[in-house]
């Protein structure tokens, strides 16, 4: 599969842990031949990770596969559909549509898995998505293929089948690079390198390693303490070696192409995930009729003995365009990180990644708040106002869920995994709901409550619906003794246009948007 084997040399490799902390690798010599197997083995903890990551750092990311342990395929998608957009990602922006078929065609029967193309990825075999995720790496024929515990998991039989399949592909000219824990899989190498506690103990034939510290089995040396054994003989200096022929020059697809491509492949993921696309679909649905329930009808007649209702009305829309945008947001990077952190070392640009999420979402955010606006009006909980006006309340609630939005995805691209994002749910909800500024107005916080009250964009949102809804003039003018009251404790908050409302729900998006790149940025860093 690879245009000639990579020849992976390395001497005197060392690494620390992140921030400068204790040491991981302790000067490790390693020369792999172009076409042969390495197997990297030891205890957990050894730094056969880091070893293998170290040795696929510097080399042309077109050169290469990487194929970390977690899957870096779609489950919800066909495996043929995942396919198609990683080789539309990665081979040439002008590649033909029959170009892009026929790449994968070729993995897929060079894997054997013509038979499960049309299958949802989520629906294979532990064995069979291992290859899935393999597949993806062999599109852009890599002469070196770097792999992260790849029959971790599997059961015996699978294993050994995955085994031959990359020793089958080193025969075919692909080298083979591979971390394991399983001492069946040294077999099927061409040499190990034996790890413990950082330091290099055994370089060599998989046959000699059990004799090499006087032990009957490869199980025993994983009890070795590594402080009674010495270390592996440093290599020789490395030298120079002919590379082969440089893969030709190709331009990958631009970042508009790249933006195309994302946004389809979401929606693809999206639409097919019956589970999400229900709560995308009914969540809105839902909370608009509860929110019908909630209020009585004719809360905004000047002659209402209730004036306050008017602004709970208010304050529950900008919450709910507010929970709308970051339930949705929350679940986008984290359940993908893994494909996002291999993707970036080739093609991705983060970029067009994020603003395939928000161009995405954002017409369905938009979709659900003026759902949630024509439901409150036509129950007659929202009053008879001139188009002007709704216009304005629809665009506070679009700005809102698209700050929402791009504060889910910064969570997410912050979280580890999606338990996680759903913890922060209420801790990112709580704080909007406190300090919004409806059931204690700003005038009437103290000093710190009032200063966080400004970095809530639920208090931004609030204060522009109640603008474009005329809260300050309705509580003036209405017959309700309370009106003039509760006007005096909100103070200014209602006084004057939404735009500055507007802007500050558009910065605020902004700025968590330019968060969810630098988290983002900093997780993907080659380690």
């Amino acid at each position: 599969m690879g245009a000639g084997g990579l020849r992976i040399e390395a001497r005197g490799l060392a690494a620390r842990r992140a921030g400068g902390g204790a040491r991981i690798l302790h000067g490790v010599d390693v020369d792999v031949p172009a076409g042969a197997v390495l197997a990297i083995a030891g205890p957990s903890g050894a730094g056969k990770t880091t070893l293998l990551g170290e040795l696929a750092a510097g080399h042309p990311a077109g050169s290469i596969g990487f194929v970390p342990q977690d899957d870096i395929v779609h489950l919800d998608l066909s495996l043929s559909r995942t396919l198609i957009y990683a080789a539309r990602l990665r081979l040439p922006a002008r590649s033909s549509a029959g170009e892009v078929s026929a790449a994968v065609t070729r993995v897929l029967d060079a894997l054997g898995l013509a038979a499960t193309a049309g299958r949802r990825v989520g629906s294979l075999s532990g064995g069979e998505r291992k290859r899935a995720s393999i597949a993806v790496e062999l599109l852009t024929r890599p002469r070196a293929l770097f792999l992260d515990e790849p029959t971790s998991g599997l059961d015996p039989a699978a294993g050994a089948r995955l085994m031959a399949l990359l020793r089958g592909l080193a025969r075919g000219g692909t080298t083979v690079v591979l971390t394991t824990h399983n001492p069946a899989d040294l077999a099927h190498a061409d040499a190990v390198a034996f790890l413990a506690a950082g330091r290099l103990l055994y370089r060599g034939e998989p046959a000699e390693l059990a004799a090499s510290f006087g032990v009957a089995s490869i199980e025993e040396v994983y009890g070795i303490d590594p402080e009674d054994v010495p270390a592996a003989p440093a290599l020789p200096p490395a030298t120079a070696v002919d590379a082969g022929p440089a893969a030709p020059a190709s331009a990958a697809p631009g970042a508009v192409r790249q933006w195309w491509l994302l946004t389809r492949r979401s929606a693809a993921i999206l639409t097919r995930n019956r589970l999400s696309a229900a709560v995308v679909l009914g969540s809105p649905i839902m909370i608009a009729a509860m929110f019908a329930m909630l209020f009585r009808p004719h809360a905004f007649d000047p002659a209402n003995d209730n004036p306050g209702s008017s602004a709970m009305i208010m304050f529950w829309i900008a919450f709910g365009a507010f929970f709308f945008g970051l339930t949705y947001g929350l679940l986008q990077i984290c359940t993908e990180l893994a494909i996002v952190r291999r993707e970036r070392r080739t093609v991705l640009r983060l970029g067009p990644y994020l603003a395939s999420k928000f161009t995405l979402l954002l017409p369905v955010l938009a979709d659900a708040d003026a759902l949630l606006l024509a439901v409150l009006r036509a129950t007659d909980r929202l009053p008879a106002a001139t188009l002007s006006v709704y216009g304005s309340l629809l665009l506070t609630a679009v700005l809102a869920s698209a700050a929402a939005l791009t504060l889910g995805l910064l969570a997410s691209a912050a979280v580890s995994d999606p338990s996680q994002a759903t913890l922060m749910l209420p801790l990112l909800c709580f704080p909007q709901v406190l300090f919004s500024g409806a059931f204690v107005p700003v005038p009437q916080m103290g000093a710190v409550g009032s200063a966080i009250s400004w970095a809530m964009t639920n208090r931004w949102a609030y204060e522009a619906l109640g603008r474009g809804i005329g809260l300050d003039g309705l509580w003036a003018h209405g017959s309700s003794p309370l009106g003039p009251p509760l006007l005096a404790s909100y103070g200014g908050t209602f006084t004057g246009s939404a735009t500055a409302g507007w802007a500050w729900l558009g910065g605020y998006a902004l700025l968590f948007l330019a968060g969810a790149w630098a988290v983002l940025a900093r997780k993907c860093r080659r380690r």
